[in-house]
């Protein structure tokens, strides 16, 4: 079995794979936008101008897959009830990539020392995806 966060940007899609590549250095694997479906969405699905949206995204962010999609193109993202943790192998590159991901977002808990970590934060960033960023701690 696999699990792979899918995440539903309603209509910031492109805008945050965009984030993510400068953020958590993010490769996209596949794009594939509405206009492009071998099947179109039934009449009045979408709202008007939706063709160019992103119907269903791949992206790769270190050994894990992220999927997402413009969804339904209807408002503000709303991202609830998980997060998505990071784990690097040095605190000079959680202290970097902290700051990167909380750049237009909100510090949730600034990066600290914590009984687990010499470096852990949490954060929600600009598009409203909540982030726990650490490092493993030294055995």
């Amino acid at each position: 079995m696999h699990i792979q966060p899918y995440l539903f940007f309603n209509g910031r899609c492109e805008e945050a794979i965009e984030f993510y590549k400068t953020a958590v250095g993010a490769e996209l694997q596949m794009l594939m936008r509405h206009k492009d479906s071998p099947m179109p969405p039934p009449p009045g699905r979408l709202p008007a101008g939706s063709q160019e949206k992103v119907m269903h995204a791949a992206f790769r962010v270190g050994d894990t897959v992220v999927m997402a999609s413009d969804g339904m193109c209807d408002g503000k993202p709303v991202f609830t009830g998980f997060t998505l943790s990071v784990t690097l192998p040095s605190e000079a590159q959680v202290r970097a990539v902290f700051a990167r991901l909380s750049d237009g977002g909100n510090i949730q808990m600034p990066i600290d020392k914590t009984f687990w970590s010499p470096a852990f934060g949490m954060l929600v960033d600009r598009f409203g995806v909540s982030w726990m960023v650490t490092v493993a701690k030294e055995s």
